[in-house]
């Protein structure tokens, strides 16, 4: 008689790439955050929403920021902000904020004034990225609306003439 694999009780599930769809608000969510990403970190690649079965039978799934390559760091999104637009751009923009600067080591994004890295913040009902300034380098202030930062980023002409060319 054969076996079959034998498994340890302590093996993770796999976990799988949420499809376009199942969760519509984190979708579009995710599709603002990823033009941030793309504008500020063009190399990184588009991040994904990634499930694993929950814990215990009855819960909902738990849902993560993942990386292009499927890795990602930090906490699952609240399953409470999937019904809220902006509390699930809030959760996503949190997320990615979180899998980008601990798995790709540095800060994301990165407010363009001060060289700080920035957080998720509401302001006015909308939520954006906050900068907490500095002593010496200016205030605490709201840089741009999340998926906004293509606003702030201004692209390089290489045929544009300078000043003073003729």
């Amino acid at each position: 008689m054969q076996e079959g694999p034998k498994s340890a009780f302590f093996d993770l599930p796999e976990p799988r790439r949420v499809l376009l769809g199942e969760y519509p608000l984190w979708d579009e969510a995710l599709a603002l955050v990823n033009r941030d990403l793309a504008v500020t970190l063009p190399d990184q690649g588009l991040l994904q929403l990634m499930g694993l079965p929950p814990c215990n039978e009855g819960e909902p799934e738990n849902v993560y920021m993942a990386l292009a390559n499927g890795e990602w760091h930090g906490n699952v999104l609240e399953p409470d902000s999937a019904d809220d637009p902006v509390l699930a751009l809030m959760a996503v923009a949190d997320a990615a904020q979180e899998t980008v600067t601990e798995c790709v080591w540095q800060a994301w994004p990165l407010c363009g004034e001060h060289g700080l890295g920035m957080h998720p913040r509401e302001a006015d009902g909308q939520p954006s990225w906050w900068c907490a300034g500095g002593n010496r380098q200016g205030p605490a202030h709201i840089r741009v609306a999340v998926g906004g930062l293509d606003s702030l980023v201004r692209p390089r002409r290489p045929h544009r003439k300078r000043r003073g060319e003729g």
